[in-house]
């Protein structure tokens, strides 16, 4: 009889150091749409997590106290990207006028350069605190079509 051989079902969290934690959680809502999880919310005691996600809980950031990547090269992990429909990634672009997003010399950024991997579009950017990220879409139809591409 064969063994069952382990797999991961999915990422349940990603862990970014960052200055003060509920500053930081305004901006993810404000910016991704990710929100403070009450039900873990006892967590964000003195050394814990304050847990934030978009999903309900089912794919997390955990954001402690500390000294976040800055402009280091990388530290800790390099990039998290995020996974997007085609409209909300066109959405995204949109938003990053009037919410802006930061580039890895910490400036901020309202307008994004899109990059086309064949197979799926991808934008990058940091957060205040020098963390990458990217929204990436595999509805390329959606994207090539609109205007916002083209740029």
């Amino acid at each position: 009889m064969a063994s069952a051989k382990f797999k991961v079902d999915q990422i349940d969290h990603v862990e970014l150091f960052v200055p003060d934690r509920y500053t930081a959680a305004r901006w993810y809502e404000k910016t991704l749409g990710l929100h403070i999880l009450a039900e873990h919310e006892d967590w964000a005691g003195p050394g814990g997590p304050l847990m934030i996600s978009s999903d309900g809980g089912r794919t997390m950031l955990a954001l402690f106290e500390g000294e976040p990547r800055g402009r280091r090269p990388t530290a800790g992990h390099h990039r998290v990207a995020f996974r997007v429909g085609g409209e909300a990634f066109l959405t995204f672009l949109k938003q990053v006028r009037e919410v802006p997003v930061f580039n890895d010399s910490g400036e901020e950024v309202r307008e994004l350069r899109i990059v086309d991997h064949d197979k799926a579009f991808s934008v990058y950017f940091c957060d205040p605190y020098g963390n990458r990220f990217e929204i990436t879409t595999y509805d390329c139809t959606q994207v090539r079509e609109h205007p916002e591409s083209r740029r």
